[in-house]
């Protein structure tokens, strides 16, 4: 073999949605690094030959998802590579896709708020494998019953949170109908023991119009509710004003001119 040469350190896999990325350090000089990925019951697969990156996507000789695979980071110089001789190679930890990946952000794709209901409809995050005709694999199509989502709902400007659970596409939920509610959404994999719960989802609020109290609270209403009476007091004393000066007015026309 070449043992001086260095060996890969800091080996990580990052997978969302089953996209999958092997990374290292350090940055080779004078040498470079294949990447072998051997799985338990499948053949060795070579991947980002004589790179000198230091992550490679492996995705695609990971398909089979359920199974376990471990990643041999090999340090090579392109006259190794010509010959039988084995060069120094790192080992990552094991890796699973299927119990392993996180599941990316659920995308919202309608949400109304009518009377008492609240409805959500949101679609399932792709992943990078397709179906023979081409169209791209969900995460609902891999994790079939294994996979859930999760609902979190809150009154607008109030920290208090409720929840609801369901393994369809859609939330229905009961709100308070004068209320504007905020939400996010995550899936959830309630048969892993790690990483069991997704990213979260975008926060998303419904309008069904604000009153005063709501928009600016009780303070701002007070001080409006104030000005106004004021304006009203003034023009009912302005208007008792000008009524009191047309009857002296009149009552000195009425009066006989001296010397008359």
């Amino acid at each position: 073999g070449n043992p001086e040469l260095p060996t890969a350190v800091n080996i990580t896999w990052s997978s969302i949605n089953f996209k999958t990325i092997l990374q290292w350090q350090p940055k080779p000089s004078g040498y470079f690094y294949t990447v072998e990925i051997h799985g338990q019951t499948s053949d060795t697969r070579k991947k980002c030959i004589l790179t000198t990156e230091t992550e490679c996507d492996v995705t695609d000789v990971l398909k089979n998802v359920e199974e376990t695979y471990t990643a041999h980071i090999l340090s090579v110089t392109a006259s190794v590579m010509d010959n039988f001789e084995e060069p120094p190679f790192a080992v990552s930890e094991k890796f699973t896709p299927y119990a392993q990946t996180v599941l990316g952000k659920p995308e919202i794709q309608n949400y109304t708020q009518r009377d008492s209901k609240l409805s959500i409809v949101f679609q399932d995050p792709l992943t990078p494998y397709t179906f023979p005709n081409g169209s791209f694999k969900s995460i609902r199509d891999i994790f079939q019953n294994d996979l859930e989502y999760k609902l979190y709902y809150w009154k607008d400007q109030s920290s208090g949170k409720k929840d609801a659970i369901t393994k369809s596409q859609t939330f229905e939920v009961s709100v308070e109908s004068t209320k504007n509610y905020c939400f996010y959404i995550q899936g959830i994999i309630p048969s892993r023991r790690e990483n069991r719960n997704g990213q979260e989802s975008m926060v998303l609020c419904t309008s069904i119009g604000r009153n005063i109290l709501d928009e600016y609270g009780a303070e701002v209403f007070i001080i409006v509710a104030v000005i106004a009476v004021a304006v009203i007091t003034l023009v009912i004393a302005l208007s008792v004003i000008l009524c009191k000066r047309k009857k002296a007015k009149a009552a000195r026309e009425k009066e006989p001119l001296n010397g008359v």
